[in-house]
């Protein structure tokens, strides 16, 4: 019942900005922690910034100074604010939650990532 959803993704100029959404729906009962994790053919799925519940955040040194992660606990949303984007930054952004389902045990669920380019 659990799903977790990320859009916002798309084609942008380099310097240019985006802002991801992601929202965990469903029966939740609380939610531990959410990020955004990036992956690129051939390569690894790193995180690019977490938030814990607490309002803990987490940043690969990478994205810095550009991207910002936020939330709306009350609709259990996080955001990820890109900004001076750079061709380095082009991948399939997916959004992560780390949280209690109602009535059981502790998961992590995963989104089905969105395509983010940046190309002249």
């Amino acid at each position: 019942q659990v799903r977790v959803v990320e859009s916002g993704g798309g084609l942008v100029q380099p310097g240019g900005s985006l802002r991801l959404s992601c929202a965990a729906t469903g029966s939740i009962f609380a939610i531990a922690a959410m990020a955004w994790y990036r992956q690129t053919p051939g390569n690894q799925r790193d995180l690019v910034a977490s938030m814990t519940s607490g309002g803990s955040t987490t940043y690969a040194d990478s994205v810095k100074g550009r991207f910002t992660i936020s939330r709306d606990t009350a609709k259990n949303m996080v955001y990820l604010q890109m900004n001076s984007l750079k061709p380095e930054d082009t991948a399939v952004y997916y959004c992560n939650s780390d949280l209690w389902p109602r009535g059981g045990r502790r998961s992590v669920y995963w989104g089905q990532g969105t395509q983010v380019t940046v190309s002249s």
